[in-house]
């Protein structure tokens, strides 16, 4: 992977020294420098192939098919959380968090591995959730956990022995009302400085703010490897990994405040 463009890398950081609202919207590309398979949705792990009980993984992982056939849904969620298990964020994520010292920052993502949440962002919005909370189906039973190892397959409520799922977005299933809420009050207060990192941007919620501040005058950076559906759009393209790029930006910021 190239290294991210040095004289990009100083325009963001002067575009940064300008700010004080930043809006970060991650995808799974923010999670490749911590080990974790880039993916679109959430199954990511069989790209476009069927899985081996010959259902497409957006079906198997559907809010349809847990109802049916939970064992199919669990049995794939569990092959998810196994391929995260004892992965931890990365200095992306860490940046992004350490950013709140000198900015007001909200972090918009897509990924449901709880890194953000673990490297100390604070105003977070996991919009599909995070795959280690957990709650039953019938009664008011929540609890986190830190991996499946200990769950019985499909697990049930210890309270009514109901089903238990993950508090995530499946396929087909609506996004929680809670968090479309706190990303339209954050976009009505406006950012100065807007990132698109690790996504391809195909729902249109995520590539949505980037394309309106784009045509708003403010900001825009991309860092992501590939083009994707927002690259048009943005001020500055970083053609890098997330980590990579996000040290160097950060560098680039603190060298200026000196």
């Amino acid at each position: 992977m190239s290294d991210p463009n040095p004289a990009i890398v100083t325009r963001i950081a002067e575009e940064l020294r300008r700010a004080r609202r930043l809006f970060f919207i991650t995808g799974a590309g923010i999670s490749a420098d911590s080990g974790l398979p880039t993916y679109r949705g959430i199954g990511g792990l069989y790209n476009n192939q069927a899985t081996e009980d010959n259902f497409s993984i957006e079906t198997a992982l559907s809010g349809s098919m847990l109802e049916a056939n939970p064992a199919i849904t669990w049995k794939y969620l569990h092959q998810i959380e196994n391929s995260c298990r004892g992965a931890r964020f990365n200095d992306a994520h860490a940046i992004i968090a350490e950013l709140q010292n000198y900015f007001e920052v909200c972090v918009l993502t897509q990924n449901i591995d709880g890194f953000h949440r673990d490297a100390g962002s604070r105003n977070l919005i996991e919009i599909h959730g995070d795959i280690h909370d957990l709650y039953c189906t019938r009664c008011d039973y929540a609890v986190t956990v830190s991996d499946y190892s200990g769950l019985d397959m499909p697990p049930s409520c210890p309270r009514c022995h109901a089903l238990v799922r993950p508090r995530v977005v499946l396929f087909g299933e609506v996004l929680p009302s809670h968090a479309i809420q706190h990303l339209y009050a954050e976009l009505d207060q406006g950012f100065d400085l807007v990132f698109s990192i690790g996504t391809t941007s195909v729902f249109p919620y995520i590539a949505g703010p980037v394309v309106q501040a784009s045509q708003m005058g403010i900001p825009t950076v991309e860092i992501n490897p590939t083009d994707t559906n927002v690259t048009r759009f943005v001020d500055y393209k970083l053609a890098a990994g997330a980590a990579a790029s996000m040290r160097a930006i950060r560098q680039a910021y603190q060298q200026g405040l000196n």
